[in-house]
């Protein structure tokens, strides 16, 4: 099959629908996954007992680790299916599972009324959520990759991660006007149950537009060869080590970072420099507006220069800046907050505006959404959710307040040798020379005839 081919029917699809699809179960996830984090505090009051609300409330993000601990087994069961079945099939599954959890979460009876089973079936519902997020990105990215034209895989791609941020954004917009519109107690009387409800019809409009789709280009080309494989996860792990292990080294530095700035900072701010929580939840909002301006003009920038120029500039910058930057912002003056802040967002956008279309380039087609996955939710697992808790605990032993820093620099060290390691992928062809010919032809490699 001729690669022009491929090129030709994503070009003629609209780029919009294509983004829409895969971009939009991303905005779910995040949406929900925040509205979860910033209502912690209620979640505590409802859903555990209260004899020792300390307890409660770490009993509250022990399940919000249970849900990132299942993500890699999630990764291992979606990513599979990716490769066997198709993307479209997998992205409906996907959000069709985050939707019901939520909606279980949303209509849960609480404490009171059902006692133990409250906790129980809470947990049961982060769970599957937790297995469907292990899905999500990689089904979404290895969807937009292969959807969008290959001069605008970076910009099609980034949009992913402009759904993330907003998404985030939607969380904490919502949670503003719940927290200005009630009370404390009429929040924990019910109102907690409201955003999680939004997200519900946002997952069955995502679900209709997905069930729309066709499937990409690239997989339907595999099926009509006879090329999809029978164990993506075992050809991913004999065939595909390096591009693990260098996709791993990437989304080390994304999450990371995605998490210093646009979670943990939150509390550093106010808890250890001292900014009052008005002024560090402005200065969280800054710097995910910040990226949600940044995100798709890197995406459309690497399209033109390429992935790896921006993301040694973006691993270089945590390296070189982190520490001035943490370091202006302890003079704890306005301006230093905004300065600071921005600066990491930047700095984040460089990163999510590329990651994702770089890591879908490293693998071939035949296992592309199991490699994405694995890599990107092991790594989730491991590194992100982790942040709050590995800073705070440095701190404490440490009694350094630049702590922050200096973990940005490792992972930024982490980020660069990975980049450094990889070739640069824009405009590459998605399906590799053996991927084009039914199993047993052989290609024209092997033929003695040059691969153009």
């Amino acid at each position: 099959m001729n690669t022009n081919n491929i090129e030709g029917q994503i070009s003629r699809k609209g780029l919009r629908t294509s983004v829409a699809a895969g971009s939009i179960g991303v905005f779910v996830h995040w949406f929900e996954w925040a509205i979860y984090a910033y209502l912690a505090s209620t979640i505590a009051v409802v859903f555990f007992p209260q004899q020792d609300s300390t307890a409660a409330l770490l009993s509250v993000f022990a399940v919000f680790a249970i849900s990132f601990g299942v993500r890699p087994l999630g990764a291992l069961i979606f990513g599979t299916l990716g490769d066997r079945i198709g993307r479209k099939k997998t992205l409906s599954i996907v959000i069709l599972s985050m939707s019901g959890a939520t909606l279980v979460v949303g209509l849960l009876p609480t404490y009171d009324a059902i006692g133990l089973w409250a906790p129980i079936l809470l947990v049961a519902a982060r769970v599957v959520q937790g297995l469907a997020a292990g899905g999500e990105f990689g089904s979404a990215a290895a969807f937009l990759a292969e959807y969008s034209p290959r001069k605008h895989r970076g910009f099609g791609v980034s949009w992913l991660e402009f759904g993330s941020l907003l998404g985030f954004l939607a969380a904490s917009l919502v949670v503003f006007v719940l927290s200005s519109a009630m009370d404390a107690q009429a929040i924990a009387g019910g109102g907690w149950r409201i955003p999680f409800l939004i997200a519900v019809p946002l997952g069955v409009i995502g679900f209709y537009i997905r069930s729309k789709i066709e499937d990409t280009p690239e997989f339907r080309s595999l099926e009509e060869l006879g090329n999809v494989p029978q164990s993506p996860v075992k050809e991913v792990f004999t065939k595909h080590r390096k591009q693990l292990l260098q996709m791993s080294g990437l989304e080390i530095m994304m999450h990371v970072t995605f998490y210093v700035v646009l979670v943990y900072l939150l509390t550093y701010q106010e808890k250890v420099l001292g900014f009052d929580a008005g002024t560090a939840a402005l200065l969280s909002t800054a710097a995910s507006v910040a990226g949600l301006i940044l995100v798709p003009l890197v995406g459309a920038l690497s399209d033109r220069i390429g992935r790896k120029p921006l993301l040694i500039t973006a691993a270089v910058s945590l390296v070189v800046l982190a520490y001035p930057l943490f370091l202006i912002m302890q003079t704890g003056t306005a301006w230093a907050g905004i300065v600071s802040t921005i600066g990491l967002g930047v700095i984040l956008a460089l990163i999510l505006g590329v990651h994702a279309a770089a890591a879908a380039e490293l693998f071939p087609t035949r296992t592309r959404q199991t490699g994405l996955s694995i890599a990107y939710s092991v790594t989730a697992a491991i590194f992100a959710g982790t942040v709050p808790y590995v800073l705070t605990w440095l701190i404490a032993q440490t009694g350094n307040d630049m702590m922050p820093a200096f973990y940005l620099i490792l992972v930024g060290l982490v980020g660069l040798a990975a980049v450094l390691s990889m070739k640069e992928s824009k405009g590459k062809n998605l399906m590799d020379e053996e991927e084009l010919h039914s199993p047993g032809t052989p290609s024209r490699a092997t033929q003695g005839v040059a691969h153009t």
